[in-house]
């Protein structure tokens, strides 16, 4: 029996990227989107524009011809901007939104109608403490995740009865990646690592259709919340 595809849409270095491995020990046929090929980066990583609907939509059909429908999606797509509200413009507010909520439509778009057609499977987006609540210099971040949440739930509510289940991830903490240690000086143990992540995620993926979770928010033990 040949293995199941999954696809990761936005599998930079990191947690995309561990989502990967994990889930091709996990006996997945896994692929990676990203606008760019991080370093170190497998053959099953693709270049892909994923807020060009055309290129995104060609990309993921080559890959259900020849795999078949996708049984487990991931979009983990992110512009992180972090500025202050008067100095974010405006061109910065429409590409924060373009990569992670338009990438997420052009994402959902091509992949949910196959695997409705094929009998279901698992659509997990990957939300942050910003999907819930705006942050101090986070307006363009927060208001895009917030957004992403919504398409969400509305993706959940008519996908679900087609046997799809739909879930959001809320990341309430920081993931442990090499940008992260630069950015944040935070001991690394209190962050979240991306393999447990991609562990998290296949446990949504195996859950009976009795008992689908839609929304999880998961964090690294210490975090106030």
């Amino acid at each position: 029996m040949s293995r199941p595809l999954a696809i990761v849409a936005g599998a930079g270095a990191g947690l995309g990227q561990a989502l990967l491995h994990s889930f091709d020990q996990s006996g997945y046929n896994a692929y990676g989107l990203n606008r760019s090929l991080p370093k170190g980066a497998g053959p099953n990583t693709l270049r892909v524009d994923l807020t060009d609907a055309p290129q995104t939509e060609q990309q993921i059909l080559d890959l259900i011809a020849a795999h078949g429908a996708p049984q487990l999606v991931v979009h983990n797509a992110a512009k992180l901007v972090i500025s202050e509200f008067e100095n974010t413009s405006n061109a910065e507010f429409e590409e924060t939104w373009r990569s992670m909520v338009i990438s997420a439509v052009n994402l959902a778009r091509t992949v949910l109608p196959s695997m409705a057609a094929a009998g279901g499977g698992t659509f997990i987006v990957s939300g942050a403490t910003a999907s819930l609540r705006g942050g101090k210099n986070f307006a363009a971040f927060a208001t895009a995740k917030a957004g992403l949440r919504a398409l969400t739930q509305s993706l959940a509510r008519e996908y679900g009865p087609k046997g799809v289940h739909v879930a959001h991830v809320i990341l309430d903490g920081i993931v442990d990646t090499q940008a992260s240690r630069a950015l944040v000086a935070m001991d690394p143990s209190r962050m979240m690592a991306p393999d447990d992540i991609a562990q998290t995620y296949l446990a949504l993926a195996a859950q009976p259709v009795s008992t689908w979770t839609h929304e999880l928010d998961i964090r690294p033990m210490g975090e106030a919340f």
